[in-house]
This record gives structure tokens, C-alpha cells and sequence, in this order.
């Protein structure tokens, strides 16, 4: 089932020109139509289906700077910031808390890998720290699992999928940026060896940039325009449970299990590490650059053949400007959770949290998140072809950092100076030959 959503007004009169479109409405596009439109750009924003109305919605809801790559860390750090004062910049309700974060375990090797990140994070100012068994016993009473140690970080946070990528969307509105849903992009147009318009199926607006931030969906659309690009999608499943007494006002992420309080009073359950991979001609065609990823990864995964090797964002497909797209045939990709990792959650839920036995399962949802090899999102510009600008690949991770990638987005095409170096986001690194090595800390 589709999570809950803050329903957002589609505007009415399609414009025949602004300065940028933005394709595709989840939190990415949003936050980076929000920003350009804040400055005084004339911009559109163009979903195939509804805003936040995939992954942007279906995520965890964590904030956090704890655990990122290094290369993402100064994303997150400004993230952090711009969360804190969103309600009030945005005019709504994001549910942002910062109730902080806690990592337990029982493996020597997780205490180790935090310990040497938290010697990293600490150049960067970040407020994270080591616990002993001893320490996790106050951090989180109620929990009677044999943990070894762990780290907490006390100034991350947690909001709330369902409310936040709409607020920014109305926000945006008001702003000056117009928004059509139900409205796919077929295809951009080139004049001269540049972006000139975007072609879509309520009719063609003309603009100076494209930014594609279609999540799991822009890997097929920029290859239909020859842009090449490593991503692939792999399907995870997690539920929000009844409401039930507040154990913990953060989250915490165990072997196996991640748990979010929310602010309806129920918990957000993940099973940390579980995916199904969907195997697709594209998959097929990009194995090299995800192979380290794989052999890492690969007895938390389960594979499939399904609808999605014909009609899914990794399926090789041909369509043309003046005809029905693979955009326009699924609104919202809205993948069947899996009922195994749901049992497997609520074991282990009650397992470890004794006071939540016998809590059940409110709804429960299926999503697809797109990765890239290193799992670092590509956000900037395409070179080869000016006025194309991209911003995805967020690798299950891309809620938090949301607020501050947008910014970044807006930054390069606009030209102004970049609020972070953009240079570990550029795209030129899936093909230049550069070593995208496997993931890391994310």
C-alpha cells in the first residue's frame, strides 16, 4: 500500500516558458525547485504521478550526519541545519525532532568501523560518541538486546516523510514555482547543442535547464537522451506499527532492525540490510561497476524476475515524444511488501523491546530505492550537454540530506556559489573511468 500522504494542488495553466524545469517530485526536485524559485527563477516542477509519491514518502524518516560517507558528510552537516529552521522557512509542519540517533551491536567490527568514523566526523564538528554496553542501557531502556557497545549521536533528528516533501512543495508554490502532477516528461529538446524545452504529455514548455531528479526513473529517462548512467533499484520493505508507548523519542538502528518513533505516536520499522533485487536487462547490462557492492552485500538479498524486467525503471524501453512513455504507464511505482521481512521485523521487534510485544502492524509499504555503485547521489551538470542538470542516485539515504541537495542543485544551476564542493556528486565520474569502488559508510 501507498503510505499516507499531504495531498498537494496541481496548478492549472501550463506555461509555454520558464527558466528551468524540474522533473520529477520527490523531496530532491522539490527542495531544489523551493530554492530556485526562492531566488527569482521561473521554474516548473513536472511528476508523472503525485508529489513525494514514491521513495520521498516510503523512507525512514532518519536526519542524520552519523554514518555518511565522508564525501557526503558536509551535505549532511548542512542538511542538519536547514532541517532545524524548515517548519518555520517553509510555513509548515515537517515533523523534525532532533531526538537523536543510537547504533547498538554485538559485532566487534561495527564498534570498530564507528569508532574510526567517529575520528573523521570529529574534524567536521560532529557531536558523536562511543558507548559501552553499560551506556546503551540508559540510552535505551527497554531494550534487552546482548549489545556490546555502540555510538550515539545526540543532535540528529528524525521527520516525517508523509508531511515533509508537500510542505516544501506548497512552499515552493508560493514562492512562484508552478507544479503539474500527473504530467510525465517525455522528452527534452536540444537547439544549437543545448537544452530548449521539455516535451510532456499536457504539452511542451521551453526552458534554459533541465533538472532530472526522477529518483529510481532517471536512470531510463536520461538514457533515452544517450546520457549513460550506473543505477539500479532495489526494492525494500518496511511498516508502521500500531500506536504504542513511546520506549524511545529517536531512533535506533540494531543488527537487522531500524526503529523511528513518529509523531502519531506509532514506530517506522526497517529491516536494516534486506532487499530484494529486481534482475533486468539494464542490471545485466551495468554488472561490473556494482559488482564489489554485490559480493559485499549479497547474503542480505534476495532476487526476482518480475513485471519489472518488462515495465520497470531498469527495463529497456523505446518510446517517442508524441507518444504514451514508461512514465505514463506507472504513475507510482508502488512495489508488494514483503511479508516475510514483516514477520521477520515484528520478531524481532519483540525480541528486543518486550514492552512492544503484541503491537501489530498499522500499514506496511513496499518502495524502490535507486543506488548508485558507490552509493553517492550524481548531483550537477551534465557537460556534453549544457543546461542538463541532475540530481539522483540517493542510495536509501536521501530524505535527510534533501533540504541541503536541493540548495546544491539550485547553487550550480543558477550559477551561484556551491553551498558545499560539489565535486564528489559530479556525474563525469561514471564515466570518466573513475574507481567507484564499493559502498562505504551510508
Amino acid at each position: 500500500m501507498t503510505p499516507s500522504l499531504s495531498s498537494v494542488p496541481s496548478d492549472l495553466v501550463f506555461p509555454g516558458v520558464v527558466d528551468v524545469v524540474v522533473i520529477g517530485g520527490g523531496i530532491a526536485g522539490v527542495a531544489a525547485a523551493w530554492q530556485l524559485a526562492l531566488r527569482g527563477t521561473k521554474v516548473a516542477l513536472i511528476e508523472k504521478g503525485v508529489i513525494a509519491g514514491e521513495q520521498s514518502c516510503r523512507n525512514w524518516g532518519w536526519c542524520r550526519q552519523q554514518n555518511r560517507d565522508e564525501r557526503e558528510l558536509p551535505l549532511s552537516i548542512l542538511s542538519l541545519q536547514m532541517w532545524e529552521d524548515l517548519a518555520h522557512q517553509a510555513g509548515g509542519d515537517v515533523g523534525f525532532r532532533r531526538s537523536g540517533l543510537v547504533y547498538a551491536s554485538s559485532r566487534e567490527s561495527d564498534l570498530a568501523g564507528w569508532e574510526a568514523w567517529g575520528r573523521m566526523a570529529k574534524g567536521y564538528g560532529v557531536d558523536t560518541r562511543m558507548c559501552s554496553a553499560r551506556d546503551l542501557k540508559n540510552l535505551l531502556p527497554g531494550n534487552i538486546g546482548q549489545w556490546i557497545g555502540g555510538v550515539h549521536s545526540p543532535t540528529d533528528g528524525r521527520a516525517e516523510p508523509a508531511l515533509a516533501t508537500p510542505v516544501l512543495a506548497e512552499a515552493a508554490r508560493q514562492a512562484g514555482a508552478v507544479l503539474f502532477q500527473h504530467c510525465a516528461a517525455r522528452e527534452i529538446e536540444f537547439s544549437a547543442g543545448r537544452v530548449s524545452a521539455v516535451v510532456t504529455e499536457k504539452g511542451t514548455v521551453q526552458c534554459q535547464c533541465v533538472l532530472v531528479a526522477g529518483g529510481a526513473w532517471s536512470g531510463m529517462f536520461l538514457r533515452h537522451h544517450g546520457v549513460d548512467i550506473f543505477q539500479a533499484s532495489i526494492q525494500s520493505t518496511s511498516f508502521a506499527t500500531q500506536v504504542a508507548p513511546e520506549i524511545i523519542s529517536g531512533g535506533v538502528s540494531m543488527p537487522d532492525l531500524a526503529i523511528r518513533r513518529r509523531t502519531d505516536g506509532r514506530y517506522t520499522v526497517g529491516l536494516s540490510g534486506f532487499a530484494v533485487l529486481h534482475l533486468s536487462p539494464m542490471g545485466l547490462r551495468q554488472w561490473r561497476p556494482f559488482l564489489p557492492t554485490f559480493i559485499e552485500r549479497w547474503r542480505k538479498m534476495s532476487y526476482t524476475v518480475g513485471t519489472s524486467f518488462f515495465n520497470g525503471p531498469d527495463a529497456h524501453c523505446t518510446w517517442k515524444a508524441d507518444g504514451l512513455s514508461p512514465f505514463e504507464k506507472t504513475r507510482i511505482l508502488n512495489p508488494k511488501s514483503d511479508q516475510r521481512s514483516i514477520k521477520r521485523g515484528l520478531q524481532r521487534l519483540a525480541k528486543v523491546y518486550p514492552d512492544l510485544r503484541g503491537v501489530g502492524v498499522d500499514h506496511e509499504w513496499g518502495g524502490m530505492v535507486d543506488y548508485t555503485p558507490d552509493a553517492i547521489p550524481v548531483i550537477g551538470p551534465v557537460a556534453s550537454k549544457p543546461g542538463l542538470f541532475i540530481s539522483t542516485g540517493y542510495s536509501a539515504h536521501g530524505f535527510g540530506i534533501g533540504p541541503a541537495a536541493g540548495k546544491l542543485a539550485a547553487d550550480l544551476i543558477t550559477g551561484s556559489p556551491p553551498c558545499v564542493d560539489p565535486t564528489p556528486f559530479r556525474y563525469e565520474r561514471m564515466i570518466d573511468g573513475t574507481d567507484l569502488g564499493s559502498v562505504g559508510m551510508i
